[in-house]
């Protein structure tokens, strides 16, 4: 008899602790499913109105890396596969030659020395290289301005996304206080959504302004990089072109055969 007791005793004790142990489960996979709930969606809900311009600020962001990207690679600035074309056509003072190879390749370099030699009079000595260098270098800088308006657009979201975020937590804080003023201190959970809304676009604001400072300054290093390069290239091939020239002028005439 005593045996049969603790037999039913060590059984029911088993079946409390799998009971419990079912409902600590189930809590815990609540409270799992609450954290990740709280971590993704809730949390852009509970940033309140300033999610939304943080968004639209957030995708022009990368709309603006991926084509900044894309217009700083340097196979746009200079055609090094036509670069020994170039230089040959130039050499040879073959301007329809060096037209075409210039559409064939449009690059900055290409579209930059076709204007200048539009200033280039052939038959003076030094093949007007003045006006032909001064136009070159107007077509750069024209070129270099057409891009850096878009990287500088970088710039401005890195500013804007944190003062965004700013105007997003004075919004919040201004509602806790009003909460405060109607609930009291008694109540921290009321406080909860407001604080809420203040931390979470000030991190928001600071995540987007973060990226697109660094990119700023990466493609700004890159742009100034490629339009070296540009410049010196061109610079090249229009020294082969003016050379040319006067050394075809100023070379000495061969003396007649002595009979």
């Amino acid at each position: 008899m005593r045996n049969r007791i603790i037999t039913t005793s060590s059984a029911s004790l088993i079946l409390g602790l799998l009971a419990v142990s079912s409902i600590y489960a189930q809590d815990a996979a609540e409270a799992a499913d609450a954290t990740q709930n709280t971590s993704l969606f809730s949390l852009l809900q509970q940033g309140g109105w300033a999610m939304f311009p943080l968004g639209l600020t957030a995708l022009f962001m990368f709309f603006l890396i991926f084509y900044c990207w894309k217009e700083t690679v340097g196979r746009r600035f200079v055609p090094v596969a036509s670069i020994g074309s170039l230089s040959e056509a130039l050499s040879k003072r073959d301007l329809p030659q060096v037209y075409n190879l210039c559409q064939a390749a449009p690059t900055v370099l290409t579209r930059c020395l076709s204007n200048a030699l539009s200033k280039s009079r052939p038959a003076q000595a030094d093949g007007n290289k003045e006006k032909i260098e001064a136009s070159y270098m107007d077509s750069i800088e024209s070129e270099d301005g057409g891009i850096s308006q878009w990287i500088n657009y970088l710039n401005v979201v890195a500013a804007v996304a944190p003062m965004i975020g700013l105007l997003g937590t004075v919004s919040g804080m201004i509602s806790a206080f009003q909460t405060i003023g109607q609930v009291g201190m008694g109540d921290p959970s009321a406080l909860a959504e407001d604080i809420g809304e203040a931390l979470i676009t000030t991190a928001t604001g600071l995540t987007i302004g973060i990226p697109a400072m660094i990119a700023y300054f990466v493609f700004r290093n890159r742009l100034n990089a490629e339009i070296l390069r540009t410049v010196e290239t061109g610079g090249d091939l229009i020294d082969s072109f003016v050379e040319q020239s006067t050394y075809a002028v100023t070379q000495p005439a061969a003396e007649p055969a002595a009979e």
